[in-house]
């Protein structure tokens, strides 16, 4: 049985959220499909220090204050929901999912980016990319942190919050790219720390897929290392979820939606916002500003269409 709806917004981040918000302010009755949970990457995220009137907060306790937001709206929000098939293309787009068949005259496009996996073949189960996730198992352990950017430092410095004995941290390149300040806050804990830049992991040594120790590459010095590692948090950046629809829409070289200044993509009554959109700056608020733009032109575009029945 089909289910009509104005909106259809695929993908439960801060961009989807901040749309269905928007959509439910224009009277229009939208609908949140995501996979998993609502909140996207800012789950992922043990402090956020840089979202207006907020100078802390925890990720998972930001995105719930706006979840619940959107529920008191009275917006429906379908979490663990599994998306088949997309038609985009038409006056009335359609979502096939394992609850049945959606229809509405918009879709708006969220599905955000997921994290870049480690590129060795393994069975090892201590290979992880969420340390709120999954850091509390390694109190008093040694972990790997694959990635000198502000996530794979800042995730450090909440590892070592936990009780982590041990961090070794790699980047490929020749710097770190986390901020100064992070790297500073970092440098304080030495004695549980070490870096290495132009440094890469060659071999995972495991004993029935349990991973005891990794051996390090050094490109400065040309030379292999080995540590003990009970446990690997990879932050190597991340990849657009654009699976289900990237032979129905356009896509650039990197995997993103071009989109225009109304979030409008190359299909009418299809816009996009969020981690999937091309843009210079992935924050929390330049999301939150695609999720805005994308729902209002998502109400004019369909005010135009009843205007003209």
């Amino acid at each position: 049985m089909n289910k009509r709806y104005d909106i259809i917004i695929l993908g439960g981040g801060i961009a989807a959220m901040t749309a269905a918000i928007y959509a439910s302010k224009a009277n229009l009755n939208a609908v949140i499909l995501e996979k998993s949970v609502c909140g996207g990457l800012v789950n992922t995220t043990h402090l956020v220090e840089n979202f207006p009137s907020q100078p802390s907060i925890n990720g998972m306790d930001l995105m719930d204050k706006v979840k619940d937001q959107v529920e008191e709206m009275g917006v429906e929000i379908r979490e663990v929901i599994e998306v088949d098939k997309l038609v985009l293309e038409g006056p009335v787009k359609s979502v096939e999912t394992d609850e049945g068949v959606l229809e509405a005259p918009v879709i708006i496009l969220a599905t955000g980016r997921k994290p870049r996996e480690l590129d060795i073949e393994t069975e090892c189960e201590q290979i992880h990319y969420c340390a709120i996730c999954d850091g509390s198992i390694y109190k008093d352990k040694n972990v790997l942190i694959v990635g000198g950017g502000n996530s794979g430092i800042e995730e450090s410095m909440y590892l070592l919050s936990l009780g982590i004995n041990h961090i070794t941290v790699i980047e490929q390149m020749d710097r770190l790219f986390a901020s100064a300040q992070a790297q500073q806050e970092l440098q304080k804990n030495r004695d549980r720390v070490e870096i290495f830049t132009s440094t890469t992991i060659n071999v995972l040594i495991e004993d029935n897929h349990k991973l005891e120790s990794v051996l390090l590459h050094d490109a400065n010095i040309d030379r292999q290392f080995q540590r003990n590692i009970d446990g690997i948090f990879v932050y190597m950046g991340h990849v657009t979820q654009t699976d289900l629809f990237k032979d129905l829409i356009e896509l650039n070289a990197q995997g993103y939606i071009e989109t225009d200044e109304d979030m409008g993509t190359s299909l009418p009554g299809v816009y996009a916002a969020g981690d999937i959109v091309q843009k210079k700056y992935w924050q929390i608020t330049t999301a939150m500003n695609d999720g805005t733009v994308a729902a209002l032109s998502a109400a004019e575009y369909i005010r135009k269409l009843n205007s003209s029945k």
